[in-house]
């Protein structure tokens, strides 16, 4: 696969919940998706930026979500389901697929910011279609098939200064 260079076309697709569970039980801070975009765009040519985010209707959630579309993010937001039971689930699993398969033929490289071992098959298909996959997340959330099934994978945890708030 092709190495990073200017002039390569890019896109990151940020699973902002599996990044903030990571980030909250972990390390008890938040994402620095200004840094986290900066480190994926890597002075290429950035072609869209997406983040997934889940509504949950907690305090200054609107103004997270302004500030991702201020750093240069899409917000793609979903609310959260609450079931007869009483559970709750909410993920953006195939919407970040099909986003990402949609946009690969438009672009050189797909960066994919979630550790969620589900979207290995996503890259494998990607690699297979030509396209470079890049991971960011935290190693120690971040599933070994999805590590595997990339072309590089960017440990988040070893720049804590960096990536987190």
């Amino acid at each position: 696969m092709t190495d990073i260079h200017p002039g390569q076309r890019v896109t990151v697709l940020a699973d902002a919940q599996n990044l903030y569970h990571t980030a909250q039980s972990v390390y008890s801070r938040n994402i620095d998706y200004s840094s986290l975009l900066s480190k994926a765009a890597q002075d290429r040519e950035l072609t869209r930026a997406i983040a997934y985010v889940i509504q949950a209707d907690s305090p200054d959630e609107d103004r997270f979500f302004d500030a991702l579309t201020d750093i240069g993010f899409e917000a793609k937001i979903k609310a959260i389901k609450t079931f007869g039971d009483g559970s709750k689930k909410a993920d953006w699993d195939v919407g970040i697929c099909l986003d990402a398969i949609t946009l690969a033929p438009k672009v050189d490289t797909v960066v994919l910011c979630t550790g969620d071992g589900d979207f290995a098959q996503l890259a494998t298909h990607l690699r297979h279609e030509g396209v470079r996959v890049e991971v960011m997340g935290f190693q120690e959330s971040t599933a070994e098939e999805l590590i595997a099934a990339a072309d590089s994978f960017i440990d988040l945890s070893e720049r804590t200064e960096t990536f987190l708030l």
